[in-house]
């Protein structure tokens, strides 16, 4: 649906007057159905990325289109959910009256207006917040009025700019389960995002960008099944690991703990064979996910 071939961003500064290239022949293709992320250090081209998708931007090079159209043609014709990374609403609207302004650009029918915006802040958990102006919203509050904003139009394509800063863990939780209502069989969702272990568990892939060029496009399949990662493993006793799980070592000062590298697979298979021992199990965690060891490969940094 989404489509960049060989696209090009070059920035002259203004004061040296030096190009500078934000993306440099960049190619992917976004199916319909996909949840696919972008994860890359600052100043990789995450933002330029997303500025031509939404046709703020043309490329200096390269195409972008959506759905067989220019993309500022489609984002104008059809509209596109979009999160910002950085949230700006007017702080003396009340939150109704903001989502309900929203809810006009979307077209959304006036008979329908209101039950939209009502729907949406319930979702969010904004209704308990409906009497105040968006200049008393916490950070993790505006943060889901702008969520709310890219929700409430019935659109094929969502971009979602690091949509869970300033959310806290309960919130950043529950957006894991909006995300997984938002994917059907007709919509693309892209989500940018410095958080790994989000992308890890929301993507079918994520494309890696550095320097303005795309490192690496990783499989959801590849990062959840197919190689070593390291676990940091701590059991309420010192029972036999080095037996069950080979390679694994002691972590110095911390009494019952241990760490060790090898497969899902492998992990459960020997942490089967302690617990049926009588070994008590108090935590088990990846000490890096996949997708985070896959990326600073990617990176070199």
């Amino acid at each position: 649906m989404i489509r960049f071939e060989g696209v090009s961003k070059t920035y002259t500064t203004l004061v040296t007057r030096k190009k500078v290239a934000a993306l440099a022949d960049f190619s992917l293709e976004l199916n319909r159905g996909e949840v696919v992320g972008i994860a890359g250090p600052n100043g990789a081209g995450k933002s330029t990325l997303i500025s031509l998708l939404l046709g703020f931007l043309r490329p200096s090079s390269g195409q972008v289109s959506i759905d067989g159209m220019a993309a500022r043609d489609y984002v104008e014709s059809r509209g596109v959910g979009y999160l910002t990374e950085l949230v700006n609403v007017p702080g003396n609207l009340r939150v109704p009256d903001a989502l309900g302004r929203i809810a006009v650009l979307a077209g959304i029918p006036r008979h329908q207006r209101a039950t939209a915006v009502l729907e949406v802040m319930s979702r969010l958990g904004l209704d308990e917040h409906a009497s105040k102006r968006v200049k008393q919203l916490s950070k993790g509050n505006l943060q889901r009025l702008g969520l709310g904003q890219a929700m409430l139009g019935d659109y094929e394509v969502m971009v979602l700019d690091e949509p869970t800063h300033g959310l806290d863990p309960v919130w950043t939780a529950r957006f894991r389960d909006i995300v997984r209502e938002l994917r059907r069989p007709d919509r693309v969702v892209l989500i940018a995002s410095h958080n790994l272990d989000e992308l890890e568990a929301l993507s079918d892939r994520v494309a890696i960008l550095d320097r303005g060029r795309l490192q690496q496009v990783v499989s959801a399949a590849a990062v959840t099944h197919a190689d070593a990662i390291n676990w940091r493993i701590v059991f309420e006793d010192e029972p036999d690991v080095a037996a069950m799980l080979p390679g694994s070592a002691p972590i110095e000062g911390r009494p019952g703990s241990w760490r060790v590298t090898m497969t899902r697979a492998e992990l459960s298979r020997g942490l089967g064979e302690l617990l049926r021992d009588g070994a008590v199990l108090v935590e088990c965690a990846p000490e890096e996910g996949r997708l985070s060891s896959v990326f600073h490969e990617a990176v070199g940094r």
